[in-house]
């Protein structure tokens, strides 16, 4: 079963570009310190999966779980809209 997180988690990148995946996410998803990830960029959104998922069986995985979660494309993009609103408000917040 997929697990939705509700609020997004925030990463630093290092000087290098480095990019350290919170420790909760990586022992959800079984990534060690040799791990890989595919890291696509959508607009000015990415999107990180574990390597082990290909673009095919990621897009089946994610079709399956909007099935069985009753969610549709709009759905989605709904709540892509709040996330950023969420981020928006966190990262700049009016005084």
């Amino acid at each position: 079963m997929l697990e939705f997180i509700a609020a997004p988690k925030t990463a630093r990148i290092r000087a290098r570009g480095q990019l350290t995946i919170p420790q909760d996410i990586r022992e959800a998803l079984n990534l060690d310190e040799h791990a890989s990830v595919n890291i696509f960029r959508v607009g000015k959104v990415l999107l990180m999966t574990p390597k082990r998922l290909q673009r095919a069986s990621l897009s089946r995985d994610v079709e399956k779980e909007m099935k069985r979660e009753g969610l549709t494309l709009k759905d989605l993009l709904k709540e892509l809209k709040e996330q950023r609103r969420l981020y928006f408000a966190e990262t700049y917040p009016q005084d």
